[in-house]
Order: structure tokens, then C-alpha cells, then sequence
């Protein structure tokens, strides 16, 4: 879901570049600074990491990741970080490139040795087949962008980023493959663990509506059932047409619960519940990475509250 964003002024780069030098350079600390994109990517890069890494995550854990402020503070990290972080699919498009422009880093450039996309290691869902057009919404051309709401995609991603890890600072080699390597076994354990609940429920209690198309990997990995959405097409506003709609279907398949990220508006979500006695189910959408939490307590976290709602 493509969307077009702000970005900084043209006019802003001279004196953000200029900022960027006269600030000096950083003072010694890990062996490799590390900026993600995106909290949830962030995480995953420190329990790979340990000591051996300092990492900045750009967006915080509660703005919708699609619409992240390029905020002009953001670009000296980028200036000094060895290694950067992606989601990919054109998730951060709208917003990470005027920023790298402006870093002057080039490590950190698409093709860099200091670039990683997440993307490339992933199974994706929900890939088009045929010709996109505007009038899909903000449809991904690569895939459905929102792989790190499972743990098993995340599997692929944390294996793939110690060996980059290793391959910038080889002589922490060894310590970022055992960390993985531990880390993949309680990412397997959470899965499974969670996936097993899941299936004890009936298929009625797994059919749920959602707000954007942003949690099929979470679906996919708890086997829910999303049998409609609330926004008519990817980004675009709902319509009292398609809302009432969403309402016959969920009254036709007896659906009870909306799920949906915590920055999403809300209003619409309520009113369906309220109209089928049931509940809105809020999520939180990525790790808070700034208060200390990781992937692992994020993704629990989610779980568990998604497991009560439906179990009700």
C-alpha cells in the first residue's frame, strides 16, 4: 500500500548536510551502529547484535510506518551508521529516501555494503499478478509489506542479518551466529506455541474483519480468517456503502470482532461492532523499541490479546 508522503524541502538539504559535519565525528562505541527503519527491525538487529552493536530505530513504535515524519534529527544516525535496516517493499518509500540523500552515507545506499533489506529473505504474501493501477488503492507491487507481524518470517530475516552482520565485522562473527541461532529457537518456540492455541479454537471463532490489509502475516501464521476489510481498497477512507457492506457480511458469517493497528481511526471499526454486539480488538503495531521491549515480548503481546478477543 504505496503512499505518497512528505518529505523534507529541497531548500533543507544544503543546511542538513552542513549540520551533519559540523557536529564532528562520533565517539568511539560498539563495533557496528546500526540504524532501522522500523522498531519491530530494530529489535531483531539488538538480540542479533548484543554489546557488539549500537542500534537506532527511525519511526517510533505508534505512528502508522507507511507515514513516518523525515524528521531532519534522523539524518545524522544515518551519517555515521555502518549498517541500515529495511522493511522493503516500498513500505519506507515515501519518507527514507530524501533522508539518505541527505546522510551522504554511502554505505548505506541501495547496493551498499551497509544495506540490508529485510524483504529479500521473506516469504511474501499477497504478490500481484496483474497490471496495478491507482484505483487499487495503495497496492505493493512486491508483496504485502507486513511480514514482521510473524515470528516465522522474522526467522528468515534474523539468520540473514547475522551473517551481514558478520560479513561487516568479522571478527564478531561468531558471536552474532550464536545469538541467532539462539534467538531463531525462541522465535520457533513463540510460533509454534501460539499456533497451537490458535487451532484449538473453532473456525467460527477465527473469522474477524480488519481495518487495513496490513496484518495478513498475522493471520497466515494464527490461521484467522479476515473476511473483509474495512477500508474499501488498501488506504482509502471507508464509504458508507462499503461499510454497510462490511456490516451484512458480518452479520451473514457471524463475525463479532474488528481488529486493527493502534494508529488506524477507529470510528468506523466501533460502529460495526457495536451494531453486531461485538468488540474492537486493538493492537499495538510495533515493538517499543525506545522503552526496552523486544520482538519476542511485542509479538506475545500480540498474540495474547488477539487470543482473548477471540475466544470470548
Amino acid at each position: 500500500m504505496t503512499r505518497s508522503m512528505r518529505c523534507p524541502p529541497a531548500r533543507w538539504l544544503p543546511a542538513l548536510m552542513l549540520g551533519v559535519y559540523l557536529l564532528g565525528p562520533a565517539p568511539a562505541a560498539a563495533e557496528l551502529r546500526v540504524v532501522a527503519t522500523l522498531p519491530d527491525l530494530a529489535a531483531l538487529a539488538a538480540a542479533v547484535g548484543g554489546d557488539d552493536v549500537e542500534v537506532t530505530a527511525l519511526a517510533p513504535p505508534n505512528q502508522d510506518p507507511h507515514y513516518v515524519d523525515p524528521r531532519p534529527n534522523l539524518i545524522l544516525p544515518l551519517n555515521r551508521a555502518d549498517l541500515l535496516i529495511v522493511n522493503g517493499l516500498e513500505l519506507e518509500v515515501g519518507w527514507l529516501p530524501p533522508l539518505q540523500v541527505a546522510a551522504r552515507n554511502g554505505r548505506i545506499q541501495a547496493g551498499g555494503s551497509g544495506y540490508f533489506d529485510a524483504s529479500a529473505v521473506v516469504r511474501r504474501l499477497e504478490v500481484p499478478t496483474g497490471k496495478i493501477d491507482r484505483a487499487m488503492g495503495d497496492v505493493h507491487p512486491g508483496g504485502n509489506p507486513h511480514f514482521l507481524y510473524d515470528p516465522r518470517q522474522a526467522r528468515r530475516v534474523v539468520a540473514a542479518l547475522a551473517a551481514h552482520m558478520g560479513r561487516l565485522d568479522p571478527g564478531n562473527a561468531a558471536d552474532y551466529a550464536r545469538r541467532a541461532a539462539a534467538f531463531d529457537a525462541r522465535l520457533a518456540a513463540l510460533a509454534g506455541r501460539q499456533a497451537a492455541r490458535f487451532g484449538a479454537l473453532s473456525a467460527a471463532q477465527r473469522r474477524v474483519v480488519t481495518y487495513h490489509a496490513s496484518l495478513t502475516y498475522l493471520f497466515d501464521w494464527l490461521d484467522v480468517e479476515a473476511v473483509q476489510t474495512v477500508e474499501p481498497r488498501p488506504g482509502i477512507p471507508p464509504t458508507p456503502a462499503h461499510t454497510a457492506q462490511v456490516l451484512s457480511t458480518m452479520k451473514a458469517r457471524d463475525v463479532r470482532r474488528v481488529v486493527q493497528e493502534s494508529f488506524y481511526p477507529r470510528k468506523t471499526s466501533e460502529t460495526l461492532a457495536r451494531l453486531v454486539d461485538g468488540a474492537v480488538v486493538v493492537l499495538p503495531g510495533s515493538t517499543r523499541f525506545d522503552e526496552g521491549e523486544g520482538y519476542l515480548t511485542h509479538m506475545n503481546d500480540i498474540a495474547e490479546r488477539l487470543y482473548d478477543a477471540l475466544a470470548k
